[in-house]
């Protein structure tokens, strides 16, 4: 999802799915170094999104305290 919907949504779906999209990542990483899985982009996908959440709460955090 890009960034744009991601800033749709509100703050509490953002912090339900970095939590979604964490455990799905610790599953996907186990699957993949036991091998049971292949798919390495699902994975690089799913920690985008993470990294894309975690750096909209951290803008978040900044415009409150800046202002």
């Amino acid at each position: 999802m890009k960034a744009k919907e991601w800033r749709e949504k509100s703050e509490g779906e953002r912090e339900k799915t970095i939590l979604e999209l964490a455990d799905k990542a610790r599953k996907l990483r186990f699957d993949l170094a036991t091998r049971e899985t292949k798919i390495h982009s699902e994975y690089r996908k799913i920690k985008k999104d993470i990294a894309r959440l975690e750096t909209l709460k951290q803008e978040s955090l900044l415009s409150i305290n800046g202002d």
